[in-house]
């Protein structure tokens, strides 16, 4: 067995459909679990910006040491590299982020695949843009150890290939260079805004959970401990544009998350601060070359006024064969993911309105 065979067989199934596809379309056996469960890696990505601005050597001593134990994925090995985009605006960063909601009710075995973002970091680290690209669009999954090679639903490259092939996959999408990979498990929520003592969420209109404890979201501003706040983030049948919507509450929820790491007296508080750090760190997975500490330094200054969330135009959903999938409108697409190669900011937010 490959070393790419073995790595996508070893690694847990983050980016399968609802039911896993073998090479043939047909589900396969769930992957076992990992022994620790990852949780919200973009938290960690972008808040520890906010806990590195004060720069004590104390903190910089605990962050190496919180830095030093967290998981690394092997992310390129095997990506050809002859096949890969060509780096156009040195200095900027494209972060490809992998996530899952291994204990959401509707799971029916191992974890499953939920959101991909493509986060674009400017030089200038003066803001942040975080592109969702939803997990049925359909697309050309490049050939790996004989799998692939065909159009499939774009979450098909992890359970082919994994990362690796993720990877292949994401950057023939969208003609963008990943630079780095991080790995998050949004059921991680509950711990995060427990640990910040809840957050403030604007629900756009009334719904009830269709999870027990069957709660009712009514319209306008809730505080949100950890459990409301994993259940709001999950909830889309309830929704004409559903997997849409679910983008949209994940989106809310990790700019409500941000705020209050900011504002809620966090940085100020030795036993919030450290309970933070604990419930984000402990299980966060990242490619083997990526310093989150050197990252956070670089994104001391960034809040969450600072982040636009996108996602990637499409043209509606539809059918291919039995599978319910979205399709991408090619056009637009190619315009958003033209102006983050070339790091215009500006172009990005038009082109993802």
């Amino acid at each position: 067995m490959s070393d790419r065979q073995q790595l996508a067989d070893s690694e847990p199934r983050f980016f399968a459909s609802e039911e896993d596809v073998d090479a043939t379309g047909q589900p396969s056996a769930p992957a076992p679990r990992r022994r620790r469960v990852r949780r919200i890696a973009l938290i960690v990505l972008l808040v520890l910006a906010l806990l590195a601005g004060g720069g004590v050597l104390a903190g910089g001593l605990y962050y190496r040491s919180v830095n030093s134990s967290i998981d690394r994925v092997d992310a390129f090995t095997g990506v050809p590299e002859e096949s890969r985009p060509q780096v156009v605006a040195k200095g900027a960063m494209n972060i490809m982020i992998l996530g899952s909601d291994s204990r959401d009710p509707e799971s029916t075995g191992g974890s499953r695949t939920d959101t991909l973002i493509l986060a674009h970091l400017p030089k200038d680290r003066s803001s942040a843009q975080l592109i969702s690209i939803p997990r049925d669009t359909w697309t050309h999954v490049p050939r790996d150890q004989g799998r692939g090679g065909r159009d499939a639903k774009i979450n098909a490259a992890y359970a082919w290939g994994g990362v690796p092939l993720m990877v292949q996959t994401v950057e023939k999408f969208t003609g963008v260079r990943v630079d780095h990979v991080a790995m998050v498990d949004f059921a991680g929520f509950k711990e995060i805004v427990d640990a910040l003592g809840g957050i403030d969420v604007d629900v756009e209109k009334s719904f009830t959970s269709i999870h027990p404890p069957f709660r009712t979201f009514s319209p306008g501003r809730q505080r949100m401990d950890g459990e409301a706040a994993l259940d709001y983030s999950r909830q889309r049948k309830q929704f004409a544009d559903g997997d849409f919507a679910r983008i949209r509450h994940q989106q809310q929820v990790i700019r409500a998350i941000l705020d209050k790491a900011a504002s809620g007296g966090v940085l100020a508080n030795p036993g919030k601060l450290n309970s933070f750090v604990k419930a984000t760190s402990n299980a966060v997975a990242v490619d083997k070359s990526l310093s989150l500490l050197d990252l956070a330094m670089e994104l001391r200054g960034l809040r969450s006024g600072n982040l636009v969330f996108v996602t990637c135009p499409v043209t509606g959903t539809g059918r291919v064969g039995t599978e319910s999938v979205v399709f991408a409108d090619k056009a637009k697409a190619k315009t958003l993911f033209d102006a983050v190669r070339r790091d215009s900011v500006p172009d990005i937010v038009a082109a993802g309105k």
